[in-house]
C-alpha cells in the first residue's frame, strides 16, 4: 500500500541528505538479492506471460529435455511479443510466427478441438514445443550443446547445423541462439534469496545518472533531448539512466520488463527496474517503470504535472521488478514504434 504523505516527504528527504553513496549503501543492506539463476530452476517467473498462456507454456514446456517453460516463453516472446494476431511482413503467422507452408507439416492441435489453427494461441504454443523437439530430435547426434544446436536448427535449419556440426557460422543464428538463450532468464524464477551487498558499477551509474535529473518535469514521450528541455517520462528517464553506461534499453516499460530476471519483493537491490500493471496477470498491461534505490523507494517520472522525484515502490499495482544485464537487454527483439508490433530478424523457421 502507498506510504502516507508525511511519511513519503521524510523518507525522501532523508534520501536526499544521505546523498548518492548513503543510498545505495543503506538500500543495499536493506535489501537482498541472488548470485545467480540455478540451472535446475525451470520455473516461469511470476508475471512474465499473460496468464491465459502460462499453463499452457508450462506443460508445453516439458515435451522434452532440450526446452522448458522458460525458454518456450522466450522464443515466443521474441516471435510476437505474445500477440495471437502478429503477422510478420514475409507471411509469419499468429503467436508463434509459423510460415504457412511449415505450419502444413509442423502444425499440432494443441486444445484438442480437432483443428490445427495457426491463428489459435493454444495450437500455436503447442505446435512451437513440438517443432522444437523434433529439431531436437534431428540434431541430436550433432555434438555439442543440445538446446543450443535445437535453437539453431529453428534458425537456420537441421541441413545447415548438420553439416557444420553445430551452430553454424551464420551471424543471425549465432546472434538466435545466444538471444533466445540470454532472454530465457527472464522468464525464470528467481532461486532462494541470499545477501548480496556488492552493486555493479551499472547499477550505481544509472542511479548517479537518475539523481542528477530529480525535480526535471515530466513530459510524456520524453527521452531527454535538447528539443525536449532535457524532460521525461518514466521508461524514458530508464532508458537514459542505463544508456549512460553503457546498456541500450528499449523505449517502452512493458519492453524493458524482459531485460534481465526478475528478482522478488525481497531479493531487490538497488539499481533494479520496478514495474506497475493495471492486470498483475498480464505484463503486457504494465504502464510504468521506475529505478529502485533501496529501503522500498524509487527515482520515477510519474506523470504529468509532476517531476522526477523519489516514490515509493509498495502500491497496489506493483506486478514485480527486473535486474537489468547487458546481455539480457542485447537479447530483447525490437519494436516497431509506429504500430507496436515485434520485428526480428527473419530465418528459415518462420520465414
Amino acid at each position: 500500500m502507498a506510504l502516507g504523505k508525511a511519511r513519503l516527504a521524510g523518507a525522501a528527504a532523508a534520501v536526499v541528505a544521505i546523498g548518492f553513496v548513503g543510498v545505495v549503501t543503506l538500500g543495499t543492506y536493506a535489501a537482498s538479492g541472488v548470485s545467480g539463476q540455478s540451472s535446475g530452476d525451470l520455473a516461469l517467473s511470476a508475471g512474465t506471460v499473460p496468464a491465459v498462456y502460462r499453463s499452457q507454456i508450462e506443460n508445453w514446456g516439458k515435451l522434452c529435455p532440450e526446452i522448458s517453460a522458460p525458454l518456450l516463453a522466450a522464443q515466443l516472446y521474441q516471435e510476437s511479443g505474445f500477440d495471437p494476431r502478429a503477422k510478420s511482413p514475409v507471411g509469419a503467422l499468429g503467436l508463434a510466427q509459423f510460415m504457412p507452408g511449415t505450419w502444413a507439416t509442423e502444425g499440432v492441435d494443441g486444445d484438442g478441438d480437432g483443428q490445427r489453427d495457426v491463428w489459435n494461441p493454444a495450437d500455436a504454443i503447442a505446435s512451437a514445443a513440438s517443432y522444437d523437439c523434433r529439431l531436437a530430435r534431428w540434431t541430436a547426434k550433432v555434438p555439442g550443446d543440445r538446446q543450443a544446436n535445437m535453437l539453431a536448427a529453428y534458425n537456420a535449419g537441421t541441413d545447415a547445423v548438420t553439416r557444420y556440426g553445430g551452430i553454424p557460422p551464420y551471424k543471425e543464428t549465432q546472434g538466435y541462439v545466444r538471444s533466445i538463450q540470454s532472454l530465457a532468464k527472464s522468464f525464470t524464477a528467481p532461486a532462494a534469496p541470499g545477501v548480496q551487498l556488492a552493486l555493479s558499477r551499472e547499477a550505481a551509474g544509472a542511479i548517479w545518472f537518475a539523481q542528477g535529473k530529480l525535480g526535471i518535469d515530466y513530459l510524456w514521450g520524453g527521452t531527454g533531448q535538447t528539443w525536449e528541455s532535457g524532460r521525461f517520462d518514466c521508461s524514458g528517464l530508464t532508458q537514459a539512466a542505463f544508456q549512460s553506461v553503457g546498456i541500450d534499453l528499449p523505449r517502452v516499460a512493458n519492453d524493458q520488463w524482459y531485460a534481465g530476471p526478475h528478482p522478488s519483493r525481497d531479493q531487490l537491490r538497488p539499481g533494479d527496474l520496478v514495474f506497475f500493471a493495471n492486470d498483475l496477470d498480464d505484463p503486457r498491461t504494465i504502464h510504468h517503470v521506475g529505478l529502485y534505490v533501496g529501503g522500498g523507494y524509487m527515482i520515477d517520472a510519474p506523470h504529468t504535472g509532476a517531476k522526477v522525484r523519489y516514490d515509493p515502490i509498495d502500491q497496489k499495482d506493483y506486478i514485480g521488478a527486473t535486474r537489468v544485464t547487458s546481455d539480457g537487454a542485447a537479447a530483447l527483439p525490437s519494436r516497431n514504434m509506429n504500430d507496436g508490433t515485434i520485428t526480428r530478424p527473419e530465418g528459415p523457421k518462420t520465414g
